[in-house]
């Protein structure tokens, strides 16, 4: 049996897993579908603390997951589809594989919901299509970009790109912001942001080079097609937490997001279960919070585990 299973290898799970190795905890991290997180996805990381030029997503996690194994952590590929946490003894299973450990941090992550459109794959990450203003916004400093969606989110990353971008055009597939009131208002009030109403992205067309140079837009009252020129294309239409193995067994709010127990921002209703990223932080979702989720979450799973003794 495993003292702490670690689900999840992007910056909340290898955090994790460096303080419980550093604990002589001996953890098992669990990669899951995706190892090294969205991070992966992202050609460079320019506000990750202790990197002033900018690190490359894929060299960040990959130094992550070499800090996590030099202290002790062992990492496994497997993906979880069910757990039964109803014992001492926390049950997970991947296919007909059975883990046992005494405790669980759950780092699943979250995938960006996608359009599904042609051009989106082959330039999404590094090529002009990304679904985070806040990680990739100063790379498009004086160019024009655009936004797809009409909630918060869209409103926040249109108004975040206006401190780099010459024009934000935000696609929106209704006649109205589902966004709040207040954000609304800033969004349809700013001067370098334009909103194409009724409308849906088609197709994101490629240059010479293989990079954005332009979307074709229908609007879906008149199906009339249009190309927008731009160099890069914000998707904002939500995220899809990778909780679905949770379902049954812990709270999830309405979006599918875990819920801490009240009072904790990493321990969940079931001890020795603790949560840390975007599984269960749909406000922040950038990777110095989900290494500071990961960081809360072992030092808990590490009291905890002794309180047992």
């Amino acid at each position: 049996m495993e003292n702490i299973i670690i689900l999840g290898t992007g910056c909340a799970g290898f955090t994790a897993g460096i303080y419980t190795a550093r604990a002589n905890l001996n953890p098992l991290i669990l990669e899951g579908r995706q190892p090294g997180g969205q991070l992966t996805t992202t050609s460079e990381v320019e506000n990750f603390p202790g990197f002033p030029e900018g690190v490359d997503g894929y060299s960040l996690m990959d130094q992550l997951r070499k800090q996590a194994t030099r202290f002790g952590a062992r990492v496994e590929n497997a993906f979880i589809d069910k757990v039964d946490f109803s014992g001492d003894t926390k049950i997970l299973f991947s296919g007909n594989k059975k883990f046992e450990s005494k405790a669980v941090i759950i780092a699943t992550g979250a995938a960006p919901r996608l359009l599904g459109i042609p051009g989106e794959k082959e330039m999404y990450g590094g090529k002009g299509v990304t679904t985070c203003a806040t990680c990739d916004g100063a790379f498009y400093r004086n160019m024009d970009v655009i936004v797809v969606g009409g909630g918060d989110s869209a409103c926040e990353e249109a108004l975040f790109l206006t401190r780099f971008c010459s024009k934000v055009t935000l696609v929106h597939r209704r006649d109205e912001l589902r966004a709040s009131q207040i954000m609304a208002e800033r969004t349809l009030a700013h001067e370098k942001i334009e909103v194409v109403w009724d409308s849906g992205i088609q197709e994101i067309l490629p240059d010479e080079a293989g990079k954005t140079r332009a979307i074709t837009v229908e609007n879906l009252k008149t199906n009339e097609l249009s190309e927008i020129s731009c160099k890069g294309v914000f998707i904002a239409i939500g995220h899809v937490p990778n909780t679905q193995p949770f379902k049954d067994i812990l709270p999830l709010d309405s979006n599918g997001y875990l819920i801490p127990d009240q009072g904790s921002q990493v321990q969940t209703q079931i001890p020795g279960v603790y949560v840390a990223g975007d599984c269960a932080d749909h406000v922040y979702r950038q990777a110095i919070t989900a290494a500071g989720m990961g960081c809360q979450a072992a030092i808990d799973v590490e009291r905890w585990l002794a309180e047992q003794k």
